[in-house]
């Protein structure tokens, strides 16, 4: 499932992260990078470091605020949010993420169910630099304003493709569901979409409460914890 979560920040938001992310310590992404990751790699990367946790948390309580992405994602774990820059040619060649990550400073790891990429440059301030995600469907082409986020399977081959003017900044990071399997939270996304729906059109309809009661048996069915 690929899924588009609007306004995660405001725009102003999304420019204050900018700029301060801007007065940051960037370095050569292939350097966080594993080993065939880095043949693929051309970017620049923040550092680790306060600045980094100061956006990342932003963006963590902008999220929790954002129903869409709770429904659709049922995060366990997120990973603190990352943060790359290109500009002058630089590009991600085809790749899948890994499967686990470590949280720095800890002694636990993530499995990356899902991927999410927060796009903070509007695109008329650049060319290029689309994130490029391979599914059987074919090749879907994500360039979102400013604020806004997609989300994707952890295991999906995508690319971004050179940005050839300005700069494309963005925050990057894996969430670990409650749920391991994409099919399973489609269906649930699905059924909860449905749900909320007949709510809201038929407000007080008598198989509200059965559909919600085959929601929540689904999801302790399915999840993990």
């Amino acid at each position: 499932m690929l899924l588009t979560i609007p306004d995660v920040l405001t725009a102003e938001q999304a420019r204050e992260c900018r700029a301060a992310l801007l007065r940051g310590n960037w370095s050569d992404g292939r350097a966080s990078a594993g080993h065939l990751a880095a043949q693929a790699k051309r970017n620049l990367q923040l550092d680790d470091g306060p600045l980094a946790e100061r956006v990342g948390n932003l963006i963590l309580e902008a999220l929790g605020r954002s129903s869409r992405f709770m429904a659709a994602a049922l995060p366990l774990k997120v990973l603190p949010p990352r943060f790359n820059r290109y500009a002058g040619g630089n590009t991600y060649a085809n790749h899948v993420d890994n499967a686990v990550f470590s949280v720095p400073g800890t002694p636990h790891r993530i499995r990356s169910d899902l991927s999410a990429t927060l796009f903070l440059t509007d695109p008329g301030d650049y060319e290029g630099g689309e994130l490029v995600i391979e599914d059987t469907f074919g090749a879907h082409r994500v360039r979102l304003p400013a604020g806004q986020m997609v989300l994707y399977p952890g295991s999906s081959l995508h690319h971004v493709t050179p940005v050839t003017r300005g700069e494309r900044i963005a925050s990057f990071f894996w969430i670990q569901s409650l749920v391991r399997h994409d099919a399973r939270r489609g269906v649930l996304w699905e059924l909860d979409a449905a749900i909320q729906a007949l709510a809201r059109d038929v407000p007080g309809h008598e198989a509200l409460d059965r559909l919600g009661g085959v929601y929540h048996n689904l999801l302790r069915e399915w999840a993990e914890t």
